[in-house]
């Protein structure tokens, strides 16, 4: 019988450390047939299945590792925290520095890893060992240049941390033996356009002419992308609140007294943080919000973020041309696991400044409509053609993709046109899981036409309060239900703005699939001023949800019936059946005649969600 006797053990693609090198020959009897060369075995890892280690020998760590969508695929953070906090704010000589500069200083921005800290933002990567490279051969982590421009890779041996530089090869002996990289992200998604937030990281290895592997180029890809920053729904509790302490203002120091009441009222355990400006509008110059890697044991590695809000304050200077208090996201809130951002285009027009606040960008809570969910929230904001938000702002948080496309409303119609003069979202027992309050001025108008009917004409409102006349003169605000019923100047303004609030809740109901039967309206009366609409009465849907059980809400300064705030008992009526307790919140002074309420003046870091943004599809 012709028999075939192996010489020695051939060794497959597949297998890598301790393997014996192939054969080149065979032989049958006196006859040597040629084997070809082994394939190289080229392996580059990335956290693929999203455990939030790396593991050479886990398959499903090495599937499909060059795509990436909801059920695999690693994951990066853009390091712009400052774990060290070595980032002041200021320049050499305690100068402040300018505006531009200010989002320069982060742990990205220098070729160190700044401890351990820092380090636990970095993604791994790692190549597995290939103890067999034979001398000659070439190895090298390529990226595509407008994708290179977004990240840094280190190479990481015991503690240290070294750059890479992607123009030179890497050693055999780290081909030999494996290596261990961190992969930093430089910055957020700012325009979908330019970069989508995705970076494919190849290995690519060339193999010279030898007996024992097959010569030439080969590779191994994985494919990253960067967490999106997400901003918070009235759903998540709040962990830390937000009141801008205004210097030598009594009517600050009592608006933060009853919101730290409230506060204390919601959980004696949270915080009420009162920083000392002169912009009392907490909600406007800075938001919330956080981004997040998968870490180990299935947690969620969090970087909580600030933004501070595109407003143009001094157009005519070069260095600090944006609005002051929005400083506090670099100077106070960035640091350990806290990054700050902005994003701004200082062309933008005069006009459209109080659109670039904060209190013109909220979050809708999570929902399915049909085929279409938002399991993150979607954002909604006052936007129209021709009077829309800082477009290159809005540009990044396109870019973001899951809380997106926004449901834009028309505000134009407003004095201040922040959505939150009229619409508000809080968490409930429903089929979408909460209950959306709307303005509502019919309702308003309607129940204190009922109590002159009731006999309560003569009742007064605003007892004791004071308005502003042009000269900044107080005079007393003090009327009749009678006497503001009568004032067609009030009642011409309510009418047009009920008008317009339908129009938004049209499109809300329509973009969300909300019921008339989840919608609470909420009475307050609106004014024209200069051609545009404002609360006259205190504006109860500007409130600020603290919990689901507990909202702050500005006094509305109603009329007393049978011993009670006419329009207090109407909304804790209305939300007594939802579980909330209803806190009341002095801000007329400081806020209502300042054309604002409770909700412009706080703000809140908030629990992160459960649902993890991977997960899901944008």
């Amino acid at each position: 019988m012709f028999r075939i006797t192996l010489s020695v053990v051939v060794v497959s693609a597949v297998c890598f450390s301790g393997c014996e090198r192939p054969s080149t020959r065979l032989e049958t009897g006196t006859t040597q047939v040629r084997i070809e060369p082994g394939t190289p075995p080229i392996d580059l890892r990335a956290d693929v299945n999203r455990n939030g280690v790396i593991e050479l020998d886990v398959a499903s760590e090495d599937e499909n590792e060059s795509t990436w969508d909801a059920t695999h695929g690693a994951i990066f953070l853009a390091n712009i925290d400052d774990d060290a906090a070595r980032c002041r704010g200021t320049d050499s000589s305690g100068r402040p520095l300018p505006d531009a500069q200010l989002p320069a200083c982060n742990d990205a921005a220098d070729e160190v890893v700044n401890g351990a800290d820092d380090a636990a933002d970095l993604a791994p990567l790692a190549i597995k060992a290939w103890p067999e490279a034979p001398a000659g051969t070439v190895a090298r982590l390529v990226i595509d240049p407008n994708q290179a421009k977004q990240i840094r890779l280190f190479r990481h041996v015991g503690d240290a941390y070294t750059v890479i530089d992607p123009e030179l090869p890497l050693s055999l002996a780290e081909l030999q033996t494996g290596l261990s990289i961190a992969l930093e992200g430089r910055d957020v998604v700012r325009e979908i356009a330019v970069w989508d937030g995705f970076v494919d990281v190849t290995l690519q290895v060339t193999v010279p002419e030898q007996k024992y592997w097959k010569p030439g180029t080969w590779s191994d890809a994985v494919r990253l992308r960067v967490a999106p920053v997400l901003t918070f729904h009235h759903n998540l509790p709040t962990e830390t609140a937000y009141a801008s302490a205004v210097p030598r203002d009594a009517d600050s120091t009592r608006f933060i007294a009853d919101v730290r009441a409230a506060v204390t009222a919601a959980s004696p355990m949270m915080t009420l943080e009162t920083p000392a400006v002169e912009d009392q509008w907490t909600q406007d110059f800075f938001e919330t919000g956080y981004a997040s890697k998968p870490g180990p044991g299935g947690a969620q590695h969090v970087m909580r973020v600030f933004f501070r809000s595109a407003n143009i304050e001094n157009p005519f200077s070069r260095s600090f041309p944006m609005r002051e208090a929005g400083r506090l996201v670099f100077t106070r809130f960035r640091g350990k696991n806290v990054a700050g951002i902005q994003q701004i285009d200082l062309n933008s027009a005069e006009e459209i400044q109080s659109l670039n606040s904060f209190g013109n960008f909220e979050t809708i809570p999570p929902y399915t409509q049909g085929t279409k969910q938002w399991p993150l929230g979607r954002m909604i904001r006052g936007s129209v053609q021709g009077f829309a938000p800082d477009r290159s702002f809005i540009a990044m948080t396109e870019g973001q993709k899951y809380q997106e496309p926004a449901v834009n409303v028309d505000t134009s119609w407003l004095l201040v046109g922040h959505v939150d003069e009229t619409v508000s979202f809080l968490k409930a027992s429903t089929p979408r899981g909460w209950i959306m309050l709307a303005n509502d001025a019919r309702l308003a108008k309607s129940m204190l036409e009922a109590e002159v009917t009731r006999g309560n004409g003569a009742t007064r409102l605003f007892v004791g309060m004071q308005w502003m006349d042009d000269q900044g003169n107080e005079v007393p605000a003090v009327t009749t239900i009678s006497a503001l019923l009568a004032n067609t100047d009030v009642m011409q303004a309510s009418a047009a703005a009920a008008v317009k609030v339908d129009e938004q809740v049209a499109i809300i109901k329509r973009e969300t699939g909300i019921t008339d039967a989840e919608i609470i309206k909420l009475p307050f009366l609106h004014e024209d001023v200069q051609g545009t609409s404002l609360a006259h009465q205190p504006g109860t849907v500007n409130l600020f949800v603290i919990d689901d059980k507990t909202v702050a809400v500005p006094n509305p300064h109603g009329p007393v019936i049978n011993g009670r705030d006419l329009f207090q008992k109407h909304l804790e009526d209305a939300l007594a059946p939802h579980g909330y307790t209803v806190k009341w919140v002095e801000n007329w002074n400081l806020y209502h005649r300042m054309a604002g309420e409770v909700h412009c003046g706080t703000n809140a870091m908030r629990a992160i969600p459960s649902t993890k943004w991977w997960e899901v599809t944008p």
